[in-house]
């Protein structure tokens, strides 16, 4: 159910301070140069990434879902929230679609999930050395409610779970999305784990085969009774958090927050990454993809081509506090499958046991992108390529979940990326028309 009146728009935020390069001479307003060596890029290769902008939409905006009615916790039915937590581009001009999360009061209200449309427009000059921060454009035009097969409405409280934990229940808490070469949507679920599809107008088609290790036997509304009643699958609340679509859509890859419980749950930092094929919708392969530290998690997967991918990897502290809110690049080349083995340990992997290779990429909270500060968001958890700017730069647009917090805009930060420093970098292929 999909409903289009007058679109919300938001004009761009300028980023927090000018800040100055390191290089004698040359002043920067909002913009970071960031010096690393990315996997198949020559040695010595100075990356040139620019935060361009930063767009923000009220905390207390209303999205066009047309519900009138307001949840038990106070929060109005209608709050355009949390929809950073995933978004992807469409294929369509500079149309993006995102999905918010099960909803406010940490899935304790029977909140209708829903995906958010939006165009997003950069108004960037063709000259790469711009010392302005350039304007960031946000306009909401279309809300789309999820629902089953029968038409019912998924709901992000924990209690709408079938009792086998299987995919009958109503439960949903939306954290990855991606839109495949027809426009339909597939969809990661933190609560099954699942991944799904949809139509575009919002009404599931598919359940994809997620192996078993991922799944609990025994689902629970409350997250401790959850975690005490299971010794195998994903930990509560620390399901699929990214979701990624190889360039060709032959495969999708989806990214635990967290390990296992079975591979030592928060103590441990061995995270699965599962492969699936897309067409028939089975597992073909699962990855070690290492976390930095078992305090962090991930929270999005992008894919650069069939084997690169950027993610999002950070820590659970807000503003000054914050110390980890990195976009890392991973590659998957030469990593073990690890579908067949039962459990992780810990921490190092035993020999014959090759994970993902990790290497750096934006560091949000260096000092030369001016964002870093007392009002720095906890949960950077979105990442989206657009089309690529009139210079040939690629867009990578990076979205905050607000948690519908009625003091917690929605932001959107915008970086450009020199082509050199992306090497591999294959855009997303759509089908036409559409």
């Amino acid at each position: 159910m999909r409903t289009e009146p007058s679109p919300l728009v938001a004009k761009h935020v300028r980023p927090a301070q000018p800040v100055r390069s390191s290089r004698p001479g040359l002043a920067l307003v909002g913009l970071c140069y960031l010096a690393l060596i990315l996997p198949g890029a020559g040695a010595g290769v100075e990356a040139e990434v620019k935060l361009v902008g930063v767009a923000s939409l009220p905390a207390m905006a209303a999205d066009l879902s047309g519900l009138t009615d307001t949840l038990p916790d106070g929060t109005p039915h209608n709050r355009l929230g949390s929809f950073g937590s995933a978004i992807a581009y469409t294929g369509r001009g500079h149309r993006y679609i995102a999905a918010a999360d099960r909803g406010p009061a940490n899935g304790e209200v029977a909140y209708k999930c829903r995906v958010q449309m939006f165009d997003i427009d950069v108004n960037i000059d063709a000259d790469p050395k711009a010392d302005v921060a350039h304007a960031v454009t946000i306009k909401l035009v279309a809300t789309t409610m999820l629902v089953n097969e029968k038409g019912e409405n998924f709901v992000g409280i924990s209690s709408a779970f079938d009792a086998s934990n299987s995919p009958a229940g109503l439960r949903l808490d939306p954290e990855g999305i991606r839109v495949n070469r027809t426009g339909g949507l597939f969809i990661a679920d933190e609560y099954g784990p699942f991944v799904l599809e949809f139509s575009p107008e919002g009404k599931r088609t598919r359940v994809l085969s997620v192996p078993a290790i991922f799944s609990i036997k025994k689902p629970a509304a409350d997250k401790k009774e959850e975690i005490a009643l299971n010794d195998s699958g994903r930990m509560a609340n620390k399901g699929f958090e990214g979701l990624a679509i190889s360039p060709d859509g032959s495969k999708l890859f989806a990214l635990l927050q967290q390990p296992l419980l079975q591979d030592h749950g928060t103590a441990g930092v061995n995270c699965r990454l599962l492969e699936l094929d897309a067409k028939s919708g089975g597992a073909t392969r699962q990855i070690v993809c290492p976390l930095d530290d078992a305090a962090n998690n991930f929270n999005e997967l992008l894919a650069v081509n069939d084997h690169e991918f950027l993610a999002i990897e950070r820590d659970s502290k807000i503003g000054a506090k914050a110390s980890f809110k990195r976009i890392i690049t991973v590659d998957t080349a030469g990593a073990s499958d690890v579908g067949k083995v039962a459990s992780l340990p810990e921490g190092k992997l035993p020999e014959g046991i090759v994970a993902a290779k990790k290497g750096p990429f934006i560091d949000l909270l260096d000092p030369r992108h001016g964002l870093a500060g007392p009002t720095f968001p906890e949960k950077i958890e979105g990442l989206a390529f657009g089309p690529d700017l009139p210079d040939g730069r690629h867009l990578l647009i990076v979205t905050v979940d607000n948690d519908f917090l009625a003091a917690q805009p929605s932001r959107i930060y915008v970086f450009a990326i020199d082509p050199a420093d992306l090497p591999g970098f294959q855009p997303q292929a759509f089908d036409a028309p559409r």
